[in-house]
């Protein structure tokens, strides 16, 4: 049988080879560059997207977000140093009866051992964010993975007696896919965000009317809401803030809840 090649079977051919290669360099990308964690707002308070879908980062136990179909939202926090905030915001999650998840470098643990205690003592999630926060896309091997993750659970189980939950953050959001796998192998789930915002720079705080607006308009269904611990905004909104989402209807959940 012969195939008699006109225009637009040869415009049909074309397109379907230009999609399989677009659909084929997509995930050589994905499978092999370093990229920091991303997100792409574009309807307020609805999902954004990120670098990587769901189903792609699922494959490694990674998640961004939740169920949207669901008004249910987890509030994690960065932990890199005490600020002097760290106090206050446990005082108003245990207010709101909210539990959270804290993401913590490794000289936390040894400067502020009462603080993990007490994290851990009133129900939040003492997670992992690396022993001293480097750009993890450039550990070649498990066992450079492992030399910054493994020294933060032998602290924790130290200060609380407890072993550690195994959730983990890549710091600043970079990352690639052997990461993904390093920390699958190692039995931890890996958690970006779906929310967040310009908090992290101690000298350049936003006003509380911009970290409000700005955060109100991101929180959507499912939402992972990062934030850090070392912000004084962060400190002095989050009663606020809480309070908004609870009146909206929004209850929070705890990332084991999630994975």
């Amino acid at each position: 049988m012969y195939y008699i090649i006109t225009k637009k079977n040869l415009i049909l051919s074309l397109m379907v080879v230009v999609l399989i290669s677009t659909f084929a360099i997509s995930c050589i990308v994905f499978a092999s560059s370093n990229t920091s964690w991303g997100l792409s707002f574009s309807t307020a308070n609805e999902p954004p997207r990120g670098n990587a879908t769901q189903e792609e980062l699922l494959k490694y136990d990674a998640y961004f977000m939740g169920d949207t179909s669901k008004k249910e939202i987890y509030l994690t926090f960065d932990v890199g140093y005490e600020a002097g905030y760290t106090e206050s915001i446990l005082d108003t999650l245990k207010k709101h009866n909210v539990k959270a998840a804290f993401f913590v470098v490794g000289n936390y643990f040894s400067s502020n051992p009462d603080t993990i205690k007490r994290m851990c003592d009133e129900g939040h999630i003492v997670a992992n964010h690396t022993k001293t926060h480097p750009d993890m896309s450039k550990m070649s091997t498990l066992e450079d993975f492992k030399a910054q993750v493994e020294p933060l659970e032998e602290q924790y189980k130290q200060i609380t007696g407890q072993e550690m939950q195994k959730f983990y953050r890549p710091p600043q959001g970079i990352y690639n896919t052997q990461n993904l796998q390093d920390a699958q192998s190692l039995g931890y789930k890996t958690i970006f965000w779906s929310v967040a915002y310009v908090d992290w720079e101690r000298d350049n705080q936003p006003s509380h009317e911009k970290a409000l607006s700005t955060l109100l308009n991101r929180v959507h269904n499912g939402a992972i809401i990062l934030l850090h611990s070392t912000s004084k905004t962060n400190m002095e909104i989050l009663d606020e803030f809480l309070t908004t989402l609870e009146n909206q209807g929004y209850t929070f959940n705890t990332l084991d809840q999630l994975c």
